[in-house]
């Protein structure tokens, strides 16, 4: 019988679960940034093997924050904890446990039945995994090492700690085979040749988005966002070997004095972040794009309930 099941991926912000969602998936599914929370939405890659699938979710760093946008971004991690089959809680080697990550092992403890834990980045010469190890070993029971009884506040997990590197794919295997033992029987929730189910506009967005931000890296990081305000798809040539896909795409910031930074010096920035997303987005898409972009301004956008919505889903 095949293996089916959705996997949720929940850690701190920049503890690199874009970049291991990238590697299991063999694609660009999820845009990467040095930036904490990135991630907005609930962003989905696929894997396909003899064994059966699993559907990754991505979820948004799990931050600290009474922020409107921060409290929509952890509802949504939240929710996708509450619709999987398995959750991936990936820690950083390289950084101390800190508050946060006390906030995510209290929300993950009831879910220990269904939990496998991952370090990441232990190729980073800062990497310290005893540290982790150690703090996982107080919350946690590790398979045949754990104690004789058990209680809620050290919930037992059904699986090895695994050690890896998104950025290297070491131990990527090994914790995919694991993931795949402990997936419920079930048919393929996704025809094989899905990686994604994100729509083509969405991916287009968070492409242009993924430019600006690691373009514009301190100066706008939260304070844009791409609309794809218009997409005109065009059959040219035998078969349509020639078809182009025209879109037109809006960067949006929250004030006036921010179209600027976005602009650049004659123009030098954006069309810097046009040409490097057509170079992502020639990798990902058959079609030829022809990318029209333009910025303009949203007044306080990350406070606005309905752009919020909209937005982060």
């Amino acid at each position: 019988m095949k293996k089916a099941a959705f996997v949720t991926i929940i850690g701190r912000p920049s503890v690199g679960k874009s970049t291991l969602l990238n590697r299991l998936c063999g694609e660009k599914v999820a845009i990467v940034s040095n930036v904490p929370q990135t991630t907005r939405n609930a962003i989905r890659g696929i894997i396909n093997r003899e064994e059966g699938q699993l559907v990754f979710v991505d979820t948004p760093g799990r931050h600290t924050s009474q922020k409107k946008m921060n409290k929509k971004l952890m509802e949504v991690s939240e929710r996708a904890l509450t619709d999987s089959d398995l959750v991936l809680y990936v820690l950083d080697a390289s950084r101390a446990p800190g508050e946060e990550e006390e906030e995510i092992v209290e929300l993950i403890k009831p879910l220990a039945e269904k939990l496998i834990i991952a370090v990441n980045k232990i190729d980073i010469p800062a990497s310290d995994i005893n540290l982790i190890k150690n703090y996982i070993n107080l919350h946690f029971q590790i398979n045949s090492s754990v104690p004789q009884t058990e209680s809620p506040a050290c919930p037992r997990v059904n699986s090895f700690v695994h050690l890896i590197s998104a950025n290297s794919g070491e131990g990527i295997d090994e914790l995919l085979n694991a993931l795949f033992a402990m997936a419920p029987e079930g048919q393929p929730l996704y025809d094989s040749e899905y990686y994604t189910d994100q729509e083509t506009g969405f991916r287009i967005a968070e492409i242009i988005r993924g430019q600006a931000i690691n373009r514009l890296r301190q100066e706008l990081p939260h304070s844009l966002y791409v609309d794809v305000a218009d997409m005109e798809f065009k059959e040219e040539g035998s078969g349509g070997q020639d078809s182009r896909l025209w879109v037109r795409a809006f960067i949006i910031v929250e004030r006036e004095s921010q179209k600027g930074m976005v602009v650049g010096k004659g123009g030098a920035m954006i069309k810097a972040i046009r040409l490097g997303a057509l170079k992502d987005l020639k990798r990902i898409f058959d079609w030829k794009i022809d990318l029209d972009l333009r910025v303009k301004t949203a007044k306080d956008w990350r406070h606005n309930d309905h752009t919020l919505n909209k937005l982060i889903k």
